[in-house]
């Protein structure tokens, strides 16, 4: 019963005024109908009639009203259609809408993660860097740097400035000093920087899965740790790189090994270090 009392009552204002006008034409002509046989046969005389003249003249009587309200019957089911469509034109925004909102979220959520993930191999290509820097650079390499000048590059690092050797390679590289005996002079120098290298490359594939204008792949390759890898690419002794137009896939050092190791075959040159 309190379910019944609840119910909101229908609201007459909504109804469709064609229904209103067909329901008030239909009273009239049946009040003109029912004028017609008073004044004319009078409702004796009607009632009295052979069936099938009754039938004619009721047929004719009620042919209008068929035809106007299948008119109206029309006209509604063409509203009913136009008001459908609108519902479903504004499903359809609204669906675009959710369906960018959920992707841009999305979007969002891989650049976060991508954001803590770079954080942390910036800090791991630091340290090859430092590696590699020390093994050419220090007491078993040819001994530029003092075991002080470490120390404090290496505070560096510590401190967060993961691109501190990096920058260094640069700037000899910026002095005319010849690189390759750096990267690839001894077998450690060739693992770091081939290790170097394939870490940056998977760095620029996670960079370019959630960048969608270029701006974060940018940023890597023009970073200090990004020209690096680019000068070592450019570099090795066994194979000539691209420049990286085209992300390398994750299998990258086992390519290196295996096109190294045909052209060794071929050459009788020394197989790469493993």
């Amino acid at each position: 019963m309190e379910k019944q009392k609840n119910k909101p009552a229908v609201d007459v204002s909504h109804r469709d005024k064609r229904i209103l006008y067909g329901i008030g034409l239909t009273v009239i002509w049946l009040v003109l109908g029912a004028l017609y046989i008073s004044w004319n046969l009078g409702w004796a005389r009607f009632a009295t009639l052979p069936i099938d003249e009754m039938g004619n003249f009721l047929e004719g009587a009620f042919a209008p009203l068929a035809f106007l309200w299948l008119v109206i019957g029309l006209f509604i089911q063409q509203s009913v259609l136009a008001e459908n469509n609108r519902e479903l034109r504004h499903n359809n925004i609204q669906s675009e809408k959710q369906t960018m909102a959920i992707a841009a979220t999305e979007m969002n959520a891989r650049q976060e993660t991508f954001f803590k993930i770079a954080d942390n191999t910036r800090r791991q290509l630091g340290g090859i860097a430092g590696l590699l820097f020390q093994s050419s650079k220090g007491q078993t390499g040819d001994n530029t740097y003092s075991e002080a000048e470490f120390m404090e590059m290496w505070h560096l690092f510590a401190t967060g400035d993961f691109e501190i050797f990096s920058r260094n390679f640069l700037a000899l590289a910026g002095k005319g000093v010849d690189l390759q005996p750096l990267f690839y002079g001894t077998q450690i120098r060739s693992t770091h920087t081939d290790n170097f290298i394939m870490n940056f490359d998977r760095l620029l594939r996670l960079a370019r899965d959630c960048d969608t204008n270029g701006i974060i792949s940018d940023a890597q390759l023009h970073s200090a740790h990004g020209l690096l890898s680019s000068r070592m690419r450019e570099l090795h002794p066994r194979i000539k790189f691209k420049r990286y137009e085209v992300t390398r896939s994750s299998a990258y050092l086992e390519q290196i090994i295996s096109s190294s190791q045909g052209q060794d075959n071929e050459h009788g040159a020394m197989k790469p270090p493993r």
